[in-house]
């Protein structure tokens, strides 16, 4: 179908006198014919959508005529009715069924009767077949099929018992022919009698047999006084809660307060070689998780009154994540202090019993905790050269005055031989530089520093002090915070001597122990001057 010719002219308004060129007037018509195409389109899309609902609606309206939708309620009409034409034609069925008069008019009525009632019965034996026995019938076939799938199940069981019981005559059957072939001992399963005790589980021997915790392990032989040492605590005769344990009292201000001493008799420094002379010290303890530190000192003969340590033991729960803190103390200085992390060691803050064993010998004082070699610390005073007595002291608190919790159940002093074996090397404290420093003193005694502008002024005194010891560019001090000392380090050997004898009326000075990175710095400075041919100051080591 061809569109109608397009007009001329499709632009309204056009300027009077406008005359379009043949281009002009060909765009023109072309845009017409295209605008003519368009609107036929959508017409014709319009013609064929209504078409299609019309055919639609069409096709909806026969099928409606010829499945009309059923009224609702007749199928329950229609079942009502069959119930009441039952009840008709078993009433009917009854009244046949009664017994006849001997007149005529009796049997006629009874013939017709009969009649009837026979005509009823067959009605209704016809509508029963149809109706109640057609639901009986198919009640019958359900519970027909129910019984023939309970039969089959029940065939596949006896099939079944019957596979397993050949399969185990067969097996048998295999065995007696091998042990015809190979004489074999019989295994026979033991009956338990009724008479027999059932026998007691591993687990029970291992908790019956359970070190208690304010004893030693039977392997390490402490509990009971022999050859080799005796328990020093508890004393055999104390009453009361020392005959147990000690723990640190709670009213306790200084370390001294309520602290446990124990004397360790019959220590002979020169026979420690030679393995005849006491040098063990072990203790069994418990310390709880609340715990934050306790500690165990060991000084030797005219202490006064622990200014001079030979051996502090010190586990700090809570300082730097856990630490063991080991260190000796002279002129009422701590040294250097060797720290390892709890992490490495076996686990002592918690409610199970640990047993710590000290060990004296040539090369220092070694640690072993729960069997474990933890660490060593060498030897910083020369040892007593005559026998004599150590003091083995539990302080209450700290130096200033922070309670220790812990409980201290046996004390055990005696010779073992060396528990140190193998390779060492690894063991923290092991090789240590413990030598003093040659420049650098140590100011102790001072008051304590609460705050930065403390330090700066502490700091400002001592380089004022030691100005003249320290040459061109002065002294070099180190005040740390919260601390009751400070470092003081001067230009030579020979200045340090002269600022111990002169400042010893107004500071309380030692010097100073130096660190192993420091030596290293030494040792690597020192080799860099020889090498360049550089005469340096001697540094040797005391």
């Amino acid at each position: 179908m061809s569109p109608p010719n397009p007009p001329t002219n499709y632009i309204a308004d056009l300027p009077p006198g406008f005359e379009p060129t043949p281009e002009e007037q060909s765009l023109l018509d072309l845009y017409g014919t295209v605008k003519q195409y368009e609107r036929e389109a959508a017409r014709l899309r319009e013609a064929a959508a209504k078409a299609k609902l019309h055919a639609a609606d069409e096709r909806y309206q026969r099928e409606r005529g010829e499945a009309p939708a059923q009224q609702p309620g007749a199928e329950h009409s229609e079942g009502v009715s069959k119930k009441r034409k039952k009840k008709r034609k078993r009433k009917a069925a009854a009244i046949a069924d009664q017994p006849s008069s001997n007149d005529g008019d009796g049997a006629a009525g009874n013939n017709a009767s009969s009649d009837e009632g026979s005509y009823a019965s067959d009605e209704s034996d016809e509508e029963i077949s149809e109706g109640d026995g057609g639901k009986a019938d198919k009640a019958a076939r359900r519970e027909a099929k129910l019984q023939q799938m309970r039969e089959d199940i029940e065939a596949k069981k006896r099939k079944a018992v019957e596979e397993e019981e050949a399969a185990e005559a067969l097996r048998l059957q295999h065995l007696e022919e091998a042990n015809s072939a190979v004489s074999m001992p019989t295994v026979k399963r033991k009956k338990r009698e009724d008479g027999d005790k059932p026998a007691v589980s591993l687990i029970a021997n291992l908790q019956g047999q359970a070190t208690p915790p304010s004893e030693f392990s039977k392997d390490l032989n402490m509990n009971k006084a022999n050859r080799a040492g005796t328990v020093i605590f508890p004393a055999e005769n104390a009453e009361g809660p020392a005959a147990t344990s000690w723990t640190p009292p709670d009213t306790a201000t200084d370390p001294t307060d309520g602290a446990l001493e124990l004397q360790l008799p019959d220590f002979e420094p020169l026979k420690l070689q030679e393995g005849t002379s006491n040098n063990t010290i072990a203790v069994k303890f418990t310390a709880p998780h609340e715990s934050k530190r306790f500690s165990l000192n060991v000084a030797g003969p005219g202490h006064r009154d622990y200014f001079d340590v030979l051996f502090h033991f010190n586990p700090r729960h809570y300082q730097k994540g856990g630490q063991l803190v080991v260190n000796d103390k002279q002129e009422g200085i701590w040294g250097s202090a060797l720290e390892v992390p709890l992490s490495t060691l076996p686990l002592m803050f918690g409610d199970h019993a640990c047993t710590l064993i000290i060990q004296i010998n040539s090369d220092g004082y070694d640690i072993f905790l729960d069997g474990q070699h933890c660490a060593r610390l060498e030897h910083r005073t020369q040892l007593p050269k005559e026998k004599c007595s150590l003091t083995l002291q539990f302080p209450s608190t700290d130096d200033y005055g922070s309670p220790e919790i812990w409980t201290v159940y046996r004390v055990w002093w005696g010779q073992k031989p060396s528990m140190a074996s193998g390779d060492i090397s690894g063991v923290a404290g092991v090789n240590m530089y413990s030598a003093l420093h040659p420049k650098k003193l140590f100011v102790s005694g001072l008051a304590k520093l609460h705050s930065q502008p403390e330090v700066e002024l502490r700091r400002a005194e001592l380089e004022r002090a030691f100005r003249k010891y320290g040459g061109a560019h002065g002294v070099a001090v180190i005040a740390p915070l919260n601390a009751t000392y400070a470092f003081v380090e001067v230009e030579t050997e020979r200045q340090a001597d002269s600022a111990l004898q002169e400042m010893a009326s107004k500071y309380r000075l030692n010097r100073a122990r130096r660190t192993k990175h420091e030596a290293l710095q030494e040792e690597r400075a020192a080799a860099e001057a020889a090498n360049e041919g550089k005469l340096e100051e001697s540094t040797e080591w005391d």
